[in-house]
């Protein structure tokens, strides 16, 4: 009886644990007090080119009809994925920097981690469909317009972000079932799925399993179609015989290349880090929240001739203006 009455009182106790959980604690990226101006600094500037790239490219790709092409449109969006991602966790973790309470309520929490899920895999499929748009683009030129039309490209997009959708939902769903009874304070500067659960009293089974299929299912089919493209890419410009037909057929997808092994490297430097060491993981997710969405407009417009071309059109048209 006196057995009973304590696991009785432990799952009550549970229970108020868990019903008090109405904000978490971000620890953030662990510096001396005299450095947080330097990183707040640091976030902010690196931010402020996230948002200036990513803008240019979605504004140069709407205004120049030059780019109105199934390429572009994949490009916009990525664009627009990048900026979100960042927006997503960097301002609140630039405020939680300067600030003494570094609190995160538990819906924002949720949603921060729904809308980070979301984004990153609607990337990875989307940077999928760019690699089936080059196949088609340099193996079945013929089909091209058929192949890759309006409305293709459109189910495309709208199928990346059901994927990161659905992911997401399942995601969030299994992270925050979990009682939170041993501590609200999570060791990262944004919510994520692995802080988060350390933090948790329930058993994370369920939940390792849920992240790791979801990984595979993710992973898998993405990196299949980017690496079977680009076997049949290689496979037909070989086949080409003028070396200047070669190298304008590899110009097309080495920024698509760029993108992909940025991305791909990143998110690996991030989730293969030892959980022993979160000071090293956080230092690797701001690669991927911060660096890459960075890098990606300019690896695109330094490495594109139509994008140039498009920018300088676009500062020309501002040097007349004034």
């Amino acid at each position: 009886m006196g057995d009973k009455e304590r696991d009785n009182h432990s799952e009550v106790t549970d229970f108020i644990h868990h019903s008090e959980v109405t904000d978490f604690i971000l620890v953030g990226i662990r510096v001396r007090p005299e450095l947080h101006s330097v990183l707040f600094l640091l976030f902010l500037i690196i931010y402020g080119m996230v948002l200036l790239g990513n803008l240019s490219m979605i504004g140069i790709i709407v205004t120049d009809p030059r780019l109105n092409t199934p390429m572009y449109f994949f490009l916009g969006n990525l664009s627009v994925i990048d900026l979100s991602y960042s927006t997503v966790i960097v301002p609140k973790a630039m405020v939680n920097i300067l600030s003494q309470k570094k609190t995160i309520s538990f819906v924002g929490c949720a949603a921060q981690l729904f809308l980070y899920a979301l984004f990153m895999v609607t990337e990875a499929f989307i940077l999928a469909a760019m690699a089936y748009d080059r196949f088609i683009a340099i193996c079945n030129p013929l089909l091209y317009s058929i192949r890759m039309s309006r409305s293709v490209c459109v189910q495309l997009v709208a199928g990346s972000y059901l994927c990161g959708w659905v992911s997401s939902i399942l995601q969030i769903s299994v992270t925050f079932s979990m009682s939170f009874c041993a501590s609200r304070v999570i060791d990262h500067f944004y919510c994520d799925s692995n802080p988060i659960e350390k933090i948790s009293c329930s058993n994370t089974f369920i939940n390792k399993m849920v992240s790791l299929s979801l990984a595979v299912l993710i992973i898998l089919p993405t990196i299949i179609v980017i690496v079977v493209s680009y076997m049949y890419i290689v496979s037909t410009v070989l086949k080409i015989h003028s070396s200047e037909g070669r190298k304008k057929a590899f110009s097309t997808c080495s920024s698509h290349l760029g993108v992909v092994s940025l991305l791909y490297g990143t998110v690996s430097f991030v989730y293969l880090t030892p959980p022993n060491n979160p000071e090293l993981r956080k230092i690797a997710s701001v690669c991927y929240i911060l660096f890459t969405p960075m890098l990606n407009p300019l690896i695109y417009s330094l490495r594109n001739k139509d994008v140039k071309d498009a920018m300088k059109k676009v500062l020309c048209k501002q040097k007349v203006l004034l």
